[in-house]
C-alpha cells in the first residue's frame, strides 16, 4: 500500500484556501450566531489579555524603581497594584480557556455531523471504500473513521488555538513595539571602514534588534523543523493502517484462527508496526532538533535585551526600573515575532491534519455525486430495467444494453460462473453501483438479503429490526419470525445484547437475515447467495416460507445462487455467460425456463443483451 502524499505536498497557501473551505460553513450554518458571538467574545478576551500585559509592564518601571531608590511605601502600593492586576488577568485568562474550549467543542460536534451526515448520505461510504479496494488507492482518503473521530478533533482544536495565537502574537506586537521603541532610545555608533565609517545613529534599536533576532531565528527554525509536516502526514495515516488491521483481525478472528494464521498476522502487524515506530523516531529526531533550537532561542532571548540595553543602564541614560520594562516589552515583541518558532511543531500537525481533511473533503464531494447515467423509479408493477450497462471498476463490460422485466408472482434464479457479474447485477439494481447506467424500477417494498448480513452490536430485537426502530413491532412478531426462520432458541433472548455478526455461526446470521424477510413482509426479494451457508433441509423449507410470502404479497423474487437445491423453487432461469468482445469482458444474460412445477403461463422476465 502506497502512501497518499498529494495533498501533504500542497504549497502552502493552498491550504490555506483549502483550510479556509475547511473552517468557513461552520460560521454559515444554523449556529452561525452562536459560533460568531463566541469568536468575539474570545478575541475580546485576548484583547483584554493583551491589556493587562501592557498595564503589568508598566508595573514593572515603577516597581523596580520603588526598589532601586528603596521607597518601602511605593513598593507596598505596587505590590498591592499588582494583586489586583494579576487578579483581573487570572479571570480573563480563565473565561478566555472556557469559551476557546466551548467553540472547539461546539465546532467540532458540528463538523462531526456534517462529515457524518456527508459519509453516510448517497452511498458515499460505500462508493468510497469501493473506490479504495477497487480503484487507484493513492486517490482515495484511507480510514475515514479516524477523519472524522481523530482530524477533526486535531484540526478544530488547532484552528482555534493557533488562530488566536497568530491573532494574540499581531497584537500584542502592536502593543509593544511602540512602548520599546520609545523606551530603547536611539543607539549611535561609528560605522566601520567597510560601510563607509562616520558616525551612524539607530533609532529605537532594541525593536531592529528583536526584528533582527526573530527573522535569524525563524529561518532557521524553519529549516530544521520543515520535515515535520510530511513526517506528521505519514504518521497519521501508518497509525491509522496499524488500528485498521487489528480491526479487520477482530472482525476475521475465526477465519483467521481456523486457518492457523496468528504468524502471518502478527508479522503483517509487525510490519505496520515497525513502519510506525520507525516513522515516529524520525519524527521525534526532527522534533528533538527543533527542541534543541528552541530551547537555546527561549533561553537566550531573556539576556539577550539585557546585553543590548546595559549600556544606557551603566551610564546612568535609565534605571533599574526602565531596564526591567525594556527587558519585559523586548520579551513581549520577541515572543510575537518568534510566534512561529515557538509553534513550529504545533503547525507541523495542523497543517498535515487539515491536509488529510481536505482530502477527505475532495473525496466525499465526488463521491457523493449522484449518478447522472442512471435513474431509478419505484413504481408498482414489478422489477424492470433497459438500457442497463453494467462494468467493473476498471471498465470492462459484464453487461450491455440490457432489458429485463419480472411480473408479479414470478420467480427468478440467476445463475452463472464466479465472476460473471451476478452480484454486480443486483447492486446495480438496487442503485449502489456506481459503474452502472440505464433505468431501473424497483417497487418500494423490496428487500435485499446478502450473503454476509450486517447485524449492529447491541439487543437481538434492534439487529433482527434493522435498519427500522424494534418499536415498530410486537414482541410476538419478533419471537414469531425467529421461529419461522428456524431460530427458536433466540426467540427468548430479544433484550440481550451482543455483538451478533460475531456471535452467530455463518448460517444462524443468514437464517436472522431471512428473519428479517419474514417479520417486515416485503412482497418483493432480491436474495443473493442468501442460504449459502444452511443445510439442503433448512433452505428449502425457508426458500419455501420467502416464495409463499412474496406470492401472497403480490410480489416476486430473485435469487443468486450456484447450488442446483434452489431450482424448484424459482420458475424462471437467468444464466450469464462470459462472451467474447474484441478482447474486453462482457456477458450474454440468457433466460430459460425452470423445471418448476407451479409454473404460471403468461408471466415471463425477458431481457436482451447486445455483446
Amino acid at each position: 500500500m502506497s502512501l497518499p502524499d498529494t495533498a501533504q505536498r500542497a504549497p502552502f497557501l493552498a491550504t490555506l484556501r483549502r483550510i479556509g473551505r475547511l473552517a468557513w460553513p461552520y460560521f454559515q450554518s444554523e449556529e452561525k450566531w452562536k459560533a460568531r458571538g463566541l469568536l468575539a467574545a474570545i478575541v475580546a478576551l485576548n484583547l483584554g489579555v493583551v491589556f493587562m500585559l501592557v498595564q503589568i509592564n508598566e508595573w514593572n518601571r515603577t516597581f523596580y524603581d520603588a526598589l532601586q531608590n528603596k521607597q518601602l511605601d511605593a513598593f507596598w502600593q505596587q505590590i498591592g497594584r499588582f494583586t489586583w492586576l494579576a487578579l483581573v488577568y487570572i479571570v480573563i485568562a480563565v473565561y478566555k480557556f472556557y469559551l476557546t474550549q466551548v467553540l472547539q467543542l461546539r465546532w467540532r460536534s458540528w463538523l462531526t455531523d456534517h462529515y457524518l451526515a456527508r459519509w453516510l448520505a448517497n452511498k458515499a461510504f460505500y462508493r468510497m471504500e469501493l473506490a479504495r479496494f477497487t480503484g487507484d488507492a493513492a486517490q482515495v482518503p484511507d480510514n475515514p473513521d479516524q477523519r472524522i473521530q481523530e482530524d477533526l478533533n486535531i484540526f478544530t482544536d488547532s484552528t482555534v488555538t493557533l488562530g488566536m495565537g497568530v491573532f494574540n502574537a499581531v497584537v500584542t506586537l502592536l502593543s509593544f513595539v511602540g512602548i520599546l521603541w520609545t523606551l530603547s532610545g536611539p543607539l549611535s555608533f561609528h560605522a566601520p571602514a567597510f560601510l563607509g565609517g562616520g558616525e551612524w545613529t539607530i533609532a529605537g534599536y532594541m525593536v531592529w534588534a528583536a526584528v533582527l533576532y526573530c527573522v535569524v531565528g525563524s529561518v532557521i527554525a524553519h529549516f530544521i523543523g520543515r520535515r515535520q509536516v510530511g513526517l506528521n502526514f505519514r504518521q497519521q495515516w501508518l497509525e491509522a493502517n496499524f488500528r485498521h488491521h487489528m480491526v479487520r483481525i477482530r472482525e476475521y478472528s475465526e477465519a483467521i484462527a481456523l486457518d492457523g494464521g496468528e504468524a502471518v498476522e502478527r508479522r503483517q502487524l509487525d510490519t505496520r508496526f515497525t513502519a510506525v515506530m520507525g516513522n515516529y523516531l524520525r519524527l521525534i529526531r526532527s522534533q528533538k532538533n527543533l527542541t534543541w533550537f528552541n530551547s537555546f532561542f527561549g533561553q537566550a532571548a531573556i539576556i539577550f535585551p539585557m546585553i543590548v540595553a546595559s549600556p544606557r543602564y551603566f551610564s546612568g541614560a535609565i534605571q533599574l526600573g526602565q531596564l526591567m520594562q525594556i527587558s519585559s516589552a523586548f520579551g513581549q515583541v520577541q515572543s510575537s515575532l518568534g510566534w512561529l518558532v515557538d509553534n513550529y511543531m504545533g503547525i507541523a500537525v495542523w497543517k498535515a491534519t487539515s491536509d488529510r481533511l481536505a482530502g477527505f473533503e475532495e473525496s466525499l464531494g465526488q463521491q457523493s455525486r449522484p449518478n447522472e447515467d442512471f435513474s431509478a423509479t419505484h413504481e408498482a408493477g414489478g422489477i424492470a430495467a433497459s438500457q442497463l450497462h453494467v462494468a467493473l471498476p476498471d471498465g470492462h463490460t459484464l453487461l450491455a444494453d440490457g432489458r429485463l422485466h419480472v411480473a408479479p408472482g414470478e420467480t427468478v434464479l440467476v445463475t452463472g460462473p464466479s465472476g460473471s457479474g451476478k452480484s454486480s447485477l443486483f447492486r446495480a439494481l438496487s442503485g449502489i453501483w456506481p459503474h452502472a447506467r440505464g433505468q431501473v424500477n424497483l417497487p418500494a417494498d423490496t428487500m435485499f438479503i446478502p450473503q454476509r448480513p450486517y447485524f449492529p452490536d447491541g439487543p437481538l430485537r434492534d439487529a433482527l429490526a434493522y435498519p427500522q426502530a424494534a418499536t415498530h413491532y410486537s414482541d410476538e412478531a419478533l419471537q414469531q419470525a425467529l421461529r419461522n426462520a428456524l431460530l427458536p432458541q433466540l426467540a427468548t433472548q430479544l433484550d440481550r445484547a451482543d455483538a451478533w455478526g460475531q456471535k452467530l455461526s455463518g448460517g444462524e446470521q443468514q437464517r436472522l437475515s431471512i428473519a428479517r424477510a419474514l417479520l417486515k413482509r416485503p412482497a418483493w426479494i432480491l436474495a443473493d447467495e442468501a442460504t449459502s451457508a444452511l443445510d439442503e433441509a433448512a433452505e428449502a423449507t425457508l426458500y419455501a416460507r420467502l416464495v409463499a410470502q412474496v406470492r401472497q404479497a403480490g410480489g416476486g423474487i430473485v435469487s443468486i445462487a450456484h447450488r442446483s437445491t434452489l431450482g424448484p423453487f424459482h420458475r424462471q432461469r437467468w444464466t450469464l455467460t462470459p462472451t467474447s468482445d474484441g478482447g474486453s469482458a462482457s456477458h450474454h444474460l440468457d433466460t430459460a425456463t425452470a423445471d418448476a412445477p407451479d409454473r404460471t403461463p403468461g408471466a415471463t422476465p425477458t431481457m436482451g443483451t447486445k455483446a
